[in-house]
């Protein structure tokens, strides 16, 4: 009441639309982005300043060395760097990014958006997964845009360009891998704004399949290229020393070399997947390496891996050999695509295979695309596997195998069951079982084990034989052999423990007058089974 008497006191207003609350949970993840892009940058720099202390001969101070940091951070986006001292004068763009070198911000990146988008407490402010992802994706992009204009100052200075769109390219998907790993990796519903039809389709099981064959077959073809690689540089073991010891003489520069060769190792897998497949890798203008040839490339820098490279001159069947690592990819394609259902049509089964490696040929030239760059402005233009060429080879090489493959899976696996022949209900079988007295023992048996819980079998009163005088004109008739009368018990019941049933009484049989003595020759084929003496 004091609040609307008083003109010196305010009532609290409602806030205007125009004004919106800020979030701290949203500067959160802003500073998580960025804190990660720094990570990455510190771990680089401390790095390359651990290499330059000590290295005896330094080019440059320390602020070279923290821009050649920048640079290399960069470069780890797959940003080219320009290279000015050169022979010719003319700037060189190195575009060739070791591949093991990405998974350092990826990995940053992604944690920065968990933990963005993770709640501890209850009354913490849980944000929505768009808001999280553009938060987290603002702080890094800022800070990679100070780095791209840092390193302009370095020795090995950034293409503005390149680092426009790389570093986004990068850096959009390890966010949003993040966010979706935090809300427990939904695999639906699709935005709204995408056509009903996809939306519809993409629920269906084929495509889930195909992405796992895909990526089965790209695991393969990779592996593939390790296992090349690895038996090349054994080969070739004396060339990869000589190479490494003259370099440098110093253990800073050897260490240098050393991790450069490692960050290049998924690299070389690739260019070996690419060399099996057929289309190879280029090493220069007009200089490619096939399993059906390789002219040789002698302008090529000295350095470890590519002393692993094949020897000049035309293919043999050693170099044909990498042929198993496609069809190895097929096969492994076909089997992931076979889905474990029994009402699965064949042309379904073949659709997924055929899907399975339209994935496969993707995944493989989105990786040859990555490892492949320029390392010169002449000749080392072209350094690296064509990537249309690749993804078109991986692609003809699994469909023509995996879709006969995963038909034939497809119809061993669930193939008809093979048993006995089926044996008509209607017709009668002769087995002796009712005739023989078999039946009447094993009965006495099962009854004498349980005790009162199977009844006996009663046999029924037979009647003594009456002798009938054969008719002198009547024809021989043979005998029939006539079925025994068969006592079925119903409601037998083994689990249960039952009362004790006393067993039924026969009925009174009349008594017969004894038979008078036969003058005709007796009956034959008259069988009488009594299993019971009937009472006197």
């Amino acid at each position: 009441m004091t609040q609307v008497t008083e003109r010196g006191t305010r009532l609290p207003g409602a806030p205007r639309a125009g004004v919106r609350r800020r979030s701290p949970a949203a500067a959160a993840c802003v500073v998580g982005g960025a804190v990660a892009a720094g990570l990455g940058l510190g771990f680089l720099a401390v790095l390359v300043i651990v290499l330059w202390i000590s290295s005896p001969y330094p080019d440059s101070g320390p602020g070279g060395a923290l821009h050649l940091a920048a640079g290399l951070w960069l470069l780890a986006h797959g940003t080219e760097l320009l290279r000015y001292e050169t022979l010719s004068g003319v700037p060189a763009p190195v575009g060739v990014t070791p591949l093991l070198l990405v998974a350092l911000p990826v990995l940053l990146l992604r944690r920065a958006a968990r933990l963005g988008g993770a709640c501890d407490e209850e009354d913490e402010e849980v944000l929505p997964a768009s808001a999280v992802f553009s938060a987290v994706l603002c702080g890094y992009l800022a800070v990679g845009a100070l780095a791209t204009v840092y390193a302009a100052g370095g020795p090995m200075p950034a293409d503005p360009i390149s680092a426009a769109w790389h570093v986004p390219l990068v850096a959009v998907p390890a966010a949003a891998g993040g966010v979706w790993g935090t809300k427990g990796r939904p695999l639906g519903p699709l935005p709204n704004w995408l056509p009903g039809g996809l939306r519809r389709g993409f629920v269906r099981p084929r495509y889930a399949l195909a992405l796992r064959a895909g990526a089965g077959g790209a695991l393969v073809l990779l592996g593939g290229g390790a296992l090349l690689v690895g038996a090349s540089l054994a080969w070739h073991a004396a060339q990869v020393q000589t190479s490494f010891l003259s370099l440098t003489g110093v253990w800073s520069g050897r260490f240098a070399v050393l991790l450069l060769a490692i960050a290049l190792i998924p690299n070389a897998m690739v260019w070996g997947a690419a060399y099996a497949l057929g289309p190879g890798f280029a090493l220069g203008a007009e200089v490619t390496a096939t399993p059906l040839g390789f002219a040789g490339a002698p302008a090529l820098p000295r350095f470890p891996l590519l002393e692993a490279l094949p020897a000049a001159g035309p293919g043999t069947p050693l170099t044909w050999a990498a042929a198993a690592v496609p069809v190895v990819a097929g096969l492994a394609v076909g089997w992931f695509a076979v889905r474990r259902a029994r009402e699965v049509s064949y042309g379904e089964t073949a659709l997924t295979a055929a899907l399975g490696s339209l994935v496969c040929g993707l995944v493989t030239a989105g990786l040859a695309a990555a490892s492949a760059g320029p390392l010169g402005s002449r000749r080392l233009a072209e350094f690296g596997p064509v990537w249309w060429a690749t993804g078109a080879a991986a692609f003809a090489w699994t469909l023509v195998l995996a879709v006969p493959v995963a038909v034939g899976v497809h119809a061993w696996r669930y193939r008809p069951a093979e048993g006995p022949v089926a044996v008509d209900a209607d017709t009668p079988v002769d087995d002796g079982w009712h005739d023989s007295g078999v039946r009447e023992i094993r009965w006495e048996a099962m009854r004498r084990a349980s005790g009162t819980l199977v009844p006996e079998i009663v046999a029924e009163p037979v009647a003594p034989p009456v002798v009938v005088a054969p008719e002198p004109a009547a024809a021989a008739v043979p005998a029939v052999r006539a079925r025994r009368a068969v006592t079925v018990v119903s409601g037998l019941d083994l689990g249960a423990v039952a009362p004790p049933v006393a067993p039924p009484v026969a009925p009174p049989v009349p008594a017969v007058a004894p038979p008078v003595p036969p003058v005709a020759p007796p009956v034959v084929g008259v069988r009488v089974l009594a299993r019971r003496k009937p009472p006197a």
